[in-house]
C-alpha cells in the first residue's frame, strides 16, 4: 500500500498530463475546425457576393443599351429593345436567385447596401423598360447606382476583411460623364455613358 501511495503522485500527474493533452488538442481542433468553417463561408459569400454584381451589371448595360436609341445619342451603343428586353427577362431570373445568396450568405450592412444598389439599378431597367414612375433623369440614375455600388463593395469589403483602401469608383465615373458631351435635348445632362458605368 504505502508502495502505492507513494507512486500515486506520479499516477496523478500522468493522469493531469493526459488530460491536458486531450483539452490542448480538443481546443486546437476546434480552432482549426472553426477557422475551417470560416474560411468556406467566405468563399461563398465572395461568390454569391460576385454574381450579384455581375448580373446588376448586366441588368445595367442592357437597360442603357435599350435606352440609347431613344437618347438620340450617337456615341450610345444601342439595342433592338425587343431583343434587350428579352435579354432583361434572363437576367431578372439570374439576380432573383443572386439575391437569395445574399440573403443567406451576407451580413446585415452587405444586405442593406445591396438591396440600395439592386433599388438603382430597378430605377433604371423601369426606365428602359417604360414603366418608371418617376421622371428622374437616367444620368441621375445612373450616378445613383454607380454610389450604391460603392456602398456595397465597401460593406462586401469589410465583411469578408479584405484592406487596401478604397475602390470607390463613383466620384470618377461622374467625372467622365461631366466630361462627355451634352444631350442633344440641350438639356445640362451629359450624352455618353461609357461602357464602364
Amino acid at each position: 500500500m504505502s508502495t502505492l501511495l507513494a507512486q500515486l503522485p506520479a499516477l496523478l500527474g500522468v493522469l493531469v498530463g493526459a488530460l491536458g493533452t486531450v483539452a490542448a488538442t480538443f481546443v486546437a481542433d476546434r480552432g482549426r475546425w472553426k477557422r475551417s468553417l470560416s474560411v468556406r463561408w467566405d468563399e461563398r459569400r465572395l461568390d454569391a457576393y460576385a454574381e450579384f454584381a455581375n448580373v446588376l451589371k448586366e441588368i445595367r448595360a442592357i437597360s442603357v443599351r435599350i435606352l440609347a436609341k431613344d437618347t438620340g445619342v450617337a456615341q450610345w451603343s444601342g439595342i433592338d429593345p425587343a431583343v434587350g428586353l428579352t435579354r432583361l427577362t434572363d437576367a431578372d431570373i439570374r439576380h432573383t436567385l443572386a439575391w437569395e445568396n445574399i440573403l443567406l450568405l451576407g451580413d446585415a450592412s452587405t444586405v442593406r447596401a445591396a438591396q440600395a444598389w439592386r433599388d438603382a439599378i430597378w430605377g433604371i431597367e423601369h426606365l428602359a423598360r417604360g414603366v418608371a414612375n418617376e421622371n428622374e433623369p437616367l444620368l441621375n440614375l445612373l450616378h445613383r447606382a454607380n454610389e450604391a455600388r460603392d456602398a456595397f463593395y465597401r460593406a462586401a469589403r469589410a465583411g469578408l476583411g479584405v484592406s487596401g483602401g478604397s475602390v470607390a469608383q463613383s466620384e470618377l465615373l461622374q467625372q467622365r460623364l461631366n466630361t462627355t458631351g451634352r444631350l442633344p435635348d440641350s438639356s445640362s445632362q451629359p450624352a455618353t455613358v461609357p461602357d464602364q458605368i
